[in-house]
């Protein structure tokens, strides 16, 4: 019923007002006074005071994790990636008859569920979407944004706090715990159902100091509550760990957020009571580990043997790990900074969006 009162929106449509709403984006987060774009006539001011504001909700969403997550959006959302992004599905040229998809939102890190809201309304589809209560604003602040560019976008989106009704297909993500709630309730809709993933790092011996400085922030940024955040390095046997940890000295303010002091000392004490032994930067503790999924604060590491058994480690756990960063594979400094293409899970948004149509299932 209601995808048939919503006018159509064709695709070159939806690609120009999601670049501009990262052009406003870029332009708020500069220092100018004023947002350039009238598309919206917000000013600069209100994007500072609601950065500003996140930490009062959820502490872990400081002004520079926020400003961090806002400015990663914003330098993907152009024309350009954009056209390039959706140029690999032909199908999203076709008139569709929308789907409601209902997409229910983690909240470890700031606007971790934007790419899910870009996907639904970026294939033409309807989005009804509960957001997580440690990340509503922000969510609500780029949609605002997005309808005043094209008010064909207000009747395809709908917030809900209660739970998710009436949806066609569902995508969720949360930890392994809710996930079996997840399955309970949508499992009998087409369903993504992301659980806990972490990410891994492999370092081959022959890094340059910038490239292990990097690696700090794949790391630190978030404080790594990210799944796209390094949990687990994985260094060539011999090698120093001593000898990485100084690269990351720049780092060290972390512990001056009390939630991650907090954990820091709890990790610590339990170590030192259980008499296990980690190495103790003052700010990370770094502990030999065969899993990956560290605690806050907590960094593992193994050694490998040659290249080849890290390279069938990881492919072992490949359903654990979100992304591998190294040499070859994403680089040093770029964990958290995902192209439109680079999916959670590995799980093809569009391609399942676009499933459900030319299958007809629903």
């Amino acid at each position: 019923m209601l995808a048939a009162i919503i006018q159509f929106m064709n695709l070159e449509e939806r690609i120009k007002s999601f670049a501009l709403l990262g052009e406003i984006l870029r332009d708020s987060l500069k220092d100018n006074d004023v947002v350039k774009n009238a598309g919206t006539g917000r000013e600069r001011s209100l994007l500072n005071t609601l950065i500003d504001n996140q930490q009062k909700h959820n502490p872990w969403f400081t002004p520079e994790n926020v400003r961090r997550a806002l400015t990663a959006i914003a330098n993907e959302l152009t024309e350009e990636n954009l056209i390039r992004w959706t140029n690999a599905y032909p199908e999203l040229h076709k008139k569709i008859n929308p789907l409601r998809v209902g997409v229910t939102m983690a909240g470890n890190i700031p606007l971790v569920g934007f790419h899910d809201l870009l996907s639904v309304l970026i294939t033409g589809n309807n989005l009804v979407a509960k957001t997580s209560s440690k990340d509503s604003e922000l969510i609500n602040y780029l949609t605002n944004i997005l309808c005043s560019i094209n008010p064909g976008f207000r009747k395809r989106i709908e917030f809900t706090e209660g739970t998710l009704t009436k949806f066609d297909a569902v995508i969720a993500t949360g930890s392994d715990n809710s996930s079996r709630y997840f399955d309970y309730y949508f499992g009998k809709y087409p369903n993504i159902i992301r659980k806990n993933r972490n990410s891994v790092a492999i370092i081959e011996g022959d890094e340059t100091g910038d490239e292990l400085e990097s690696l700090g922030t794949d790391i630190f940024s978030y404080y790594g509550l990210g799944c796209r955040n390094v949990s687990k390095v994985y260094l060539p046997k011999g090698y120093d760990i001593n000898s990485i940890s100084k690269r990351w000295d720049s780092f060290k303010e972390v512990i001056t957020h009390s939630k991650y002091a907090n954990n820091y000392d709890f990790n610590k004490a339990v170590y030192l009571v259980n008499k296990e032994p980690f190495y103790d930067t003052g700010y990370l503790l770094m502990k030999h580990d065969n899993h990956i999924s560290s605690p806050v604060s907590v960094l593992y590491f193994e050694y490998y043997e040659s290249q080849e058994a890290v390279k069938q480690q990881t492919e072992f756990l490949k359903k654990k790990i979100q992304c591998v960063v190294g040499k070859n594979n994403i680089p040093f400094g770029k964990a958290q900074s995902p192209h439109l293409w680079d999916y959670a899970d590995g799980i093809d948004t569009i391609e399942f969006l676009l499933k459900k149509k030319i299958a007809g299932i629903l």
